[in-house]
């Protein structure tokens, strides 16, 4: 196997072989699933939806995985035509939690809650899917260098959530950081780095499903293993369309409406690196038909999430690490994937299974995964001439958005909606980096 960093095992339009194509399927759903599932889980928990959480979880799997195989299938000009993986987004929790406490403030119940989110996150949508129509006419504004800026800072904020799960977990308490949460995240790390280097190529496509049953086999010799979850998963979750109602409110609606417009960004950015890991352009005509379809993608399936009772979908960044280290880039393999996510969704307890992984095994893999994503946006970032111009926007973009996260106070006094907007290192940066492309000139060689 070349020691390239850009070699392939399968190209994107490749078609592996069904066992080869379901392993690197299950490797991507492993990357995949906690992201999926938790925000359901904080939305529910934090909202006191009760008895709807396994209901919203499984409908989160359900449409990631209709969602995963139309931005991989392409359907018209709906999807990106790669190895997209699509999930329940993070970035609106914020907005979403929000609007759920305006309601639950005005006594509402938790199906007159649900009503009001899935009627702003349909309506939502729209914006989307319009601004997806114009990307081609933002040449500007979607450049590598901004591109590869809001991946780097999607990497590296992703970290801390992958080395909290290493050390034991948000909900670890005082066990944090004990010996044998960070020895079983390290052992993951070296199955994983092995599997790798090994110069197999079944064995790369594999790093990361074998990493995380051998550490979670290790946890379970430690009594880390809790099967109570499947126990308590239902059998079978059917899909109901509409099945809260839907509601609206325009005051409710202004900051979900902004996040759609940064959500555009970022899977612009996430799309650039899933180009770049699977050696496809990151420039003209060709590159720009595969985002303008992804972020339409998105739109459409944040529609379709909203329809199907679950959270706003986007496509996830995670997955181009999968890409990355398992050296598979075939768009058939996202089609799998999402095969399985829509059996998931289905059959819950399909899905718990997948949730018995110990947080500090999880946190070894995502960690590994995270940091891949970090060095694509730092390999796109040094593809571009470095001018005194390109310098400056990389450093006051990755010094504000650094800067948000390590001092995360620094925003408290702002208005709400603005500090929504500012506190957020991946917005931060993509808007700064936007703004100081569109103001610093561009010089002319002489």
């Amino acid at each position: 196997m070349s020691e390239n960093p850009n070699s392939l095992v399968y190209q994107l339009d490749d078609v592996p072989p069904p066992a080869k194509s379901l392993l690197a399927a299950i490797q991507h759903v492993f990357a995949s699933i906690v992201g999926i599932a938790t925000p359901s889980l904080i939305i529910g928990g934090v909202l006191g939806l009760g008895g709807y959480i396994p209901y919203l979880i499984a409908m989160a799997f359900f449409v990631s995985g209709v969602a995963t195989f139309i931005q991989c299938r392409k359907i018209g000009p709906i999807g990106s035509g790669m190895l997209s993986i699509q999930g329940t987004s993070f970035a609106f929790l914020g907005a979403i939690l929000a609007a759920g406490f305006a309601v639950k403030g005005k006594g509402g119940t938790p199906e007159d809650i649900l009503s009001m989110i899935f009627g702003l996150c349909l309506v939502g949508s729209v914006i989307e899917i319009v601004l997806s129509q114009f990307l081609d006419k933002l040449k500007r504004i979607i450049t590598p260098t901004v591109t590869g800026i809001v991946i780097t800072i999607i990497g590296l904020s992703l970290i801390k959530s992958g080395f909290t799960d290493l050390a034991g977990g948000s909900r670890a308490g005082e066990r944090l950081g004990e010996p044998l949460f960070l020895l079983l995240g390290l052992f993951v790390i070296a199955v994983i780095l092995i599997m790798t280097f090994v110069g197999n190529a079944t064995l790369r496509i594999s790093a990361i499903m074998i990493g995380l049953i051998a550490g979670t086999i290790l946890a379970s010799f430690f009594g880390l293993v809790n099967y109570a979850s499947l126990g308590s998963a239902d059998i079978f979750a059917m899909p109901l369309p509409f099945k809260f109602g839907l509601d609206f409110d325009f005051a409710l609606f202004l900051p979900i409406a902004f996040l759609y417009l940064v959500t555009a960004i970022e899977t612009s950015g996430d799309l650039t690196a899933s180009s770049m890991v699977s050696n496809e352009p990151v420039e003209g005509p060709v590159y720009l038909k595969r985002i303008k379809g992804g972020v339409l993608g998105d739109g459409v399936n944040s529609a379709i999430a909203a329809v199907f009772n679950t959270f706003p979908n986007t496509t996830f960044s995670q997955n181009n690490g999968v890409i990355q280290m398992t050296g598979v880039a075939s768009r058939h393999v996202g089609m799998w994937t999402g095969g399985i996510l829509f059996l998931m969704g289905l059959f819950p307890i399909i899905g718990s299974a997948f949730l018995i992984i110990p947080k500090p095994v999880l946190g070894g893999a995502t960690l590994v995964l995270f940091a891949t994503i970090a060095v694509t946006g730092v390999r796109i970032l040094a593809s571009q001439k470095m001018t005194l111009r390109t310098i400056y926007i990389i450093a006051v973009s990755f010094g504000l958005a650094l800067g948000v996260t390590l001092v995360p106070d620094s925003t408290q006094h702002l208005p709400p909606l603005i500090k929504q907007v500012f506190s957020g290192p991946i917005t931060l940066a993509g808007i700064t980096a936007i703004l100081l492309s569109l103001i610093i000139p561009e010089k002319k060689e002489s």
